[in-house]
């Protein structure tokens, strides 16, 4: 199974899940495929937006977050994941099951470990270039879906040069991240970033409710940092 997802940032613990695409492979050919753009519930930065396409209007339009990712385990099933630099995506999967209380061990192969091993130490070992040394049709970059579809098409690309010496670097093996459940905000906080956001006229961002305990202290921070405290009562 091919995976790729995008990302409001590099964070796991602190970033949201934007997209997620897969792309089943058996025999070498892809049988089927999921995509899912998701509401982030927080606003996206300019250099998400600049690399991915991916607008704040878009964004706004894209599915419910728990129906996206309930849709998008089911598809992956007990699947071994496919990916380039596959543990970055994996990261947030992993964290995305603990909050929702289930557990997601996985085995992988990983494309970009692949092309470190074998392509040459000057050859660039992103996807992009990846896709051009192997002639490989990326589509759109840095969209989930298409880039998925990519690491598959690469990493068959890799087989057929590399996989019948080296069947044991083709190996599925066990990812590993550790992380812990986020707490939800309490209702203690929400209730003052309403207080704040309506004595400030500052508008609220869309799931509000979902926001962890640190991301809402860290969303205080920044208000304050730039308005000031809230006036005594």
């Amino acid at each position: 199974m091919a995976i790729d997802l995008e990302m409001t940032g590099l964070h796991a613990k602190t970033d949201a899940i934007l997209e997620v695409g897969a792309v089943r492979v058996r025999g070498g050919r892809e049988t089927d495929a999921y995509s899912a753009l998701l509401r982030p519930g927080k606003p996206l930065s300019e250099e998400v937006i600049r690399l991915t396409g991916i607008t704040e209007e878009m964004a706004e339009q894209g599915e419910e977050p728990e129906r996206a990712m309930e849709g998008f385990f089911a598809f992956l099933g007990g699947d071994v994941l496919v990916g380039q630099n596959v543990i970055f995506d994996y990261q947030f999967l992993k964290q995305w099951a603990v909050n929702h209380g289930f557990s997601f061990e996985r085995n992988a192969v990983d494309t970009l470990k692949l092309a470190r091993q074998f392509l040459p130490a000057e050859q660039k070992k992103n996807l992009e270039s990846l896709c051009v040394y192997f002639a490989v049709e990326r589509g759109r970059g840095h969209r989930a879906l298409d880039d998925a579809r990519a690491a598959g098409q690469v990493l068959e690309r890799l087989k057929e040069r590399y996989g019948a010496e080296h069947e044991k670097a083709f190996e599925p093996y066990p990812l590993q991240y550790r992380t812990k459940k986020q707490t939800p905000a309490t209702a203690h906080q929400l209730a003052y970033l309403k207080r704040y956001a309506a004595y400030y006229g500052i508008e609220l961002p869309a799931g509000l409710s979902e926001l962890t305990r640190s991301e809402a202290s860290r969303m205080a921070d920044r208000w304050i940092a730039r308005h000031g405290k809230l006036p005594r009562e």
